[in-house]
């Protein structure tokens, strides 16, 4: 699992339905995670770990990107 020190991603399984969901977390404050982005409705671990990872990385590029628009402004 890729981490950062502001984004994370987080798997988990829905016991009603046995589907995968998939999470990237923001860190709000040291005490509060904030949901940023989530899909649900995989089948197996293995598919909802791979949405995880690509979308962490999309997520921190956008992030990265917006901090250098920022710092032209």
């Amino acid at each position: 699992m890729s981490t950062n020190k502001r984004y994370n991603s987080q798997v988990s399984k829905d016991e009603t339905s046995g589907l995968w969901r998939a999470e990237i977390l923001r860190r709000a404050s040291s005490k509060r995670n904030v949901v940023s982005k989530t899909q649900d409705g995989f089948a197996t671990e293995e598919e909802a770990n791979k949405w995880a990872e690509a979308e962490l990385v999309e997520f921190l590029a956008l992030n990265e990107r917006n901090k250098r628009k920022s710092k032209i402004k």
